[in-house]
């Protein structure tokens, strides 16, 4: 008899600590295979870095890989809390598209029902977007901001194809500008939904895993 392939891991790429642990703290069974959640350290250069460097061991070669953690949502009207599936990443080197953005958009609804899921181009940013850079960004059609996601969906892709996608929970937006995460509202309501999105990430996991050849 014939063994069954192995699945295709998945690869979980957060920047901060408090990200890591509420993904840590969420439900880590129903994947569709192995699941690693990986601290990247904050900024573009530590999330290429730390990103290049996991994919290039074998366990993770042909991994699957999801950005996700907190981000600036560049919209008026959005809130802390509020999910945002980047339909692509962007920055000044590279767009990826991302794959499963549907899905993922289903089952986030499914797993926290109330909250807001916005789609739209996720931006990369070098520093921390405040005041009226969001609106400048907003004019190129992005929706929300953060550090790592672009840099991360495109080392990934440059490593070998794969599926990719990146999920943000905002944690503050232009009319609710926060200054410190986990020591206000905003913040603490991004770390509540932050920690309960992975059985949606599972779930996408399990429909986009690439055939083994």
């Amino acid at each position: 008899m014939n063994a069954r392939p192995a699945a295709a891991p998945l690869l979980i790429a957060c920047a901060l600590g408090i990200e890591h642990l509420a993904l840590r703290m969420g439900d880590r069974g129903g994947a569709g295979g192995p699941v690693t959640v990986l601290r990247t350290g904050m900024g573009p250069k530590a999330a290429e870095r730390t990103v290049t460097r996991a994919l290039s061991s074998p366990p993770l070669s042909g991994a699957a890989v999801l950005a996700t953690g907190f981000c600036a949502g560049l919209a008026p009207g959005m809130h802390p809390g509020d999910l945002v599936v980047a339909e692509e990443t962007r920055d000044p080197r590279g767009t990826v598209p991302c794959v499963g953005t549907e899905l993922l958009v289903k089952e986030l609804t499914r797993t926290l029902p109330g909250r807001t899921v916005h789609t739209g181009p996720l931006t990369g940013s070098d520093h921390v977007v405040r005041g009226p850079e969001r609106s400048d960004l907003l004019a190129t059609g992005a929706i929300a901001a953060d550090m790592e996601s672009a840099v991360t969906l495109l080392s990934a892709v440059r490593a070998s194809m794969r599926p990719v996608a990146a999920v943000r929970v905002v944690v503050d937006a232009p009319e609710h500008e926060l200054v410190r995460i986990g020591t206000v509202r905003g913040g603490i309501s991004a770390f509540r939904v932050l920690r309960s999105v992975l059985p949606a990430f599972f779930e996408w996991h399990r429909n986009v895993l690439l055939p083994r050849r």
